[in-house]
């Protein structure tokens, strides 16, 4: 570390920086987030005011959700200069900074600060960092490692800038794979490196972390602590004790682990100190986070026999998480499973950080799958149970809480069938599926039309929601309908089942099915010779919690060829497959291919109503064979303007806990159904509120399919006949 009295005494007025604070993201809304234009005007004040730089060599680049002028300027002088020199944050101005303008001043110090979204790329691990103008298929951004390396080299002059300061307030997650978030590749090149530059590099998370965000109060956590260090300190002063102030936020940070509140919280990370040695945790005596107990080698020679053979459980995801919580700590940020076999998952949870009563994580996971992971294997319950006792007897561990029992879900089904000989209709059937199974309504062997099945599903809804409503007078659940599931042949996937009209409320009014529960379809028919990849796609999606990076697949026009099909069969993932498709006949196309590759899930834009059919759900000529998805090119409504496949992923990214959208690459496909019917039911509203729009009638501005078929809840495929 170089002594104070060794850095150049005019320090302050030779800074130069680069300030960034990214809130808005043209990608996707769920991208937004607000604080880091408040950070970055933070950081600009003290830079200017205490830290004693000339406004001029703040180069500040604001993207905030709100307009600029909505944020506090007042602070000084210095800042209020800013107001009128600062620029959006997009690429091109963050090129033009780094690489034009600041290199061409003379300085002795330069300072970036970035507060936004930040990714990692997967193959070197650089952090990449998106501007404002990031959009679908091209995420515009800066490759921090990329940038920092071209400051190194004679491109800058040798004998300024010795001296480079990167401090990070953005998430280091891996970038999610997907065709929508493509980064490219960034790197900017450079000359021969400058022996003597010194660079100081300071993260809010490690490498697969996320940053928190106060999105309530503006602020991220990092920012809040970096500048309460810096308090009033000059450049000179602040630069010479980074070290120092790098080993305080590291201290609090672990504070946080100490107090139970998760080993995996934001954290931050030093690379290099300003002599290029590193100092991370071992450095630090005394303040290594706690280590949670380990299993010892009988835990482990039991294990060995109890997995044995045994694939992942539906429910390994839900087990992982609560074996989190019951040891008191916070999961992983990342979704999905660290492995592919049970041994695997508990070889990965014996080695975190855990709570602070020395429990160690694979024993509440085994709990768990004691109590759900084997629905109809008794013995291998016994057995589990078994070994959670013995461990925690020879261990000496604390008593664990009960798993909290299944979800208590209730759907409806309605199964469809065309008739053997060709006549008109459909041979219907109705069942209600709670704990147990129970057959509500039948057409009888007479085939009948899809409005008659319509009314017969209006009196079922209504006589379940007596029966139902009857249970919960009587102080039990009532468990009432959530999803119905439409049964049906491949040439009705694409009839609008969710806007069949239901009556609600006084007057004749309606709402459309899809508003009122959650409405999928089902093509039991094609899934008698894809069998084993249709059940080992759909268990290996609960196993994984339905958030892998590779569970999802967008497919575009281009990708709708005849070879489509058995690609997606070809392994586990993908098990959900969205449909980025313009033309009817491309949907199809891809449609086919997710029934022959025994994809569960998939979602897809309804195209315009073909001639000939009606609202109420009768077919009209292009569902006669299976061309039924063959309608003129179009069919964009939907999730939003223009249909595209950033609408579709959007759904699948659901607001977190703290009310701020969740990660766009923690897409979680297992939420899908209930994320569609709240597209449809904002479509709904959005539509009554337009001009003309009829409260009384179902809305039409949402075309979204969706194909759930759960392979663990279905009959028989015995026909109707």
């Amino acid at each position: 570390m170089n002594p104070l009295d060794l850095l150049p005494p005019d320090l302050g007025p030779r800074t130069f920086a680069l300030v960034a604070g990214v809130e808005s993201y043209e990608v996707s809304r769920h991208w937004n987030l607000r604080g880091p234009a408040r950070d970055a005007l933070r950081f600009a004040r003290w830079l200017t005011g205490p830290g004693e730089v000339p406004p001029g060599h703040v180069r500040l680049l604001l993207s905030p959700l709100d307009d600029p002028d909505s944020l506090d300027w007042s602070a000084s002088a210095a800042l209020r200069a800013l107001r009128t020199t600062h620029r959006p944050a997009t690429e091109a101005n963050v090129k033009s900074v780094l690489f034009d303008e600041l290199p061409a001043c003379e300085g002795d110090l330069l300072v970036i600060f970035w507060a936004g979204h930040g990714y990692t790329e997967p193959r070197r691990g650089e952090l990449m960092l998106p501007s404002t103008d990031a959009r679908p298929g091209q995420i515009r951004h800066l490759n921090l490692d990329s940038a920092l390396r071209w400051w190194r080299t004679s491109l800058v002059k040798r004998e300024l800038f010795r001296y480079q300061a990167a401090l990070v307030d953005a998430c280091r997650v891996d970038a999610p794979r997907d065709v929508r978030w493509n980064f490219g590749t960034s790197d900017y090149g450079g000359g021969a490196t400058v022996p003597g530059r010194r660079q100081f590099r300071l993260y809010a998370s490690r490498e697969g972390e996320a940053a928190k965000n106060d999105a309530e109060r503006g602020a991220g956590r990092f920012t809040e602590e970096l500048l309460a260090e810096l308090g009033e300190r000059p450049v000179r002063e602040a630069v010479s004790g980074l070290a120092d102030t790098a080993r305080s936020i590291h201290r609090t940070f672990l504070g946080l682990r100490e107090r139970g509140e998760g080993w995996q919280l934001p954290q931050f990370v030093v690379d290099r100190d300003w002599d290029a040695s590193s100092f991370l945790d071992d450095d630090l005596p005394g303040m290594a986070p706690p280590r949670t107990g380990r299993l010892d080698q009988v835990a482990w020679d039991g294990l060995g026999e109890l997995f044995e053979d045994r694939d992942l459980p539906r429910c390994a995801h839900e087990a992982y998480l609560w074996a989190f919580k019951a040891a008191g700590c916070a999961a992983p940020v990342r979704g999905g499973l660290p492995g592919d076999t049970l041994l695997e998952v508990v070889q990965d949870l014996d080695e975190r950080h855990g709570g602070p009563g020395g429990m160690p994580l694979p024993v509440p996971f085994v709990r768990f799958l004691a109590e759900q992971g084997a629905p109809g294997d008794g013995p291998w319950s016994a057995r589990l149970r078994d070994w959670v006792h013995a461990t925690r007897e020879r261990l000496a561990l604390p008593a664990l809480p009960p798993p909290p029992p299944p979800p208590r879900r209730t759907a409806l089904h309605v199964r469809l069938e065309t008739p053997p000989g060709g006549e008109e209709g459909f041979l219907a059937r109705m069942w209600l599926r709670r704990e147990t199974t129970e057959h509500i309504w039948e057409s009888e062997g007479a085939p009948v039309r899809l409005d008659a099945v319509r009314d017969a599903l209006v009196r079922q809804l209504v006589a379940t929601a007596k029966v139902l409503g009857a249970d919960a007078d009587a102080g039990r659940l009532s468990g009432a309908v959530e999803r119905i599931e439409f049964h049906v042949p491949y040439e009705l996937l694409d009839l609008d089942f969710d806007q069949w009209p239901v009556p609600r409320g006084p007057g004749g009014r309606t709402r459309a099915l899809g508003v009122l529960y959650q409405v999928v379809v089902r093509c039991p028919q094609e899934r008698e010779y894809t069998g084993t990849e249709w059940r080992g796609k759909w268990r290996w999606l609960w196993a994984q919690g339905g958030r892998h990076p590779e569970a999802v697949r967008v497919v575009a026009d281009a990708d709708a060829g005849d070879g489509l099909g058995m690609e997606l069969g070809a392994g586990p993932a993908p098990a959900c497959v969205l449909a980025h498709t313009r033309a009817g006949a491309r949907t199809a196309a891809v449609v086919d291919a997710v029934l022959e590759g025994g994809v569960p899930v998939a979602l897809w834009h309804r195209g315009p109503a073909p001639a000939g059919s009606d609202r109420a759900g009768e077919p009209g000529p292009a569902h006669a064979a299976r061309g039924g998805f063959a309608y003129a090119a179009g069919g964009a409504g939907g999730a939003g303007p223009g249909g595209s496949a950033g609408d579709l992923l959007d759904l699948l990214a659901p607001a977190g806990e703290d009310g701020r959208p969740s990660d766009p690459g923690a897409l979680d496909v297992l939420a899908l159904p209930a994320r569609v019917r709240a597209v449809r039911r904002a479509a709904a509203v959005a539509g009554a509120g337009a001009p003309g729009g009829d409260l009384r009638q179902p809305s039409g501005g949402d075309r979204l399919v969706l194909l759930w078929d759960d392979p663990d809840d279905t009959l028989t495929l015995r026909s109707l006949a």
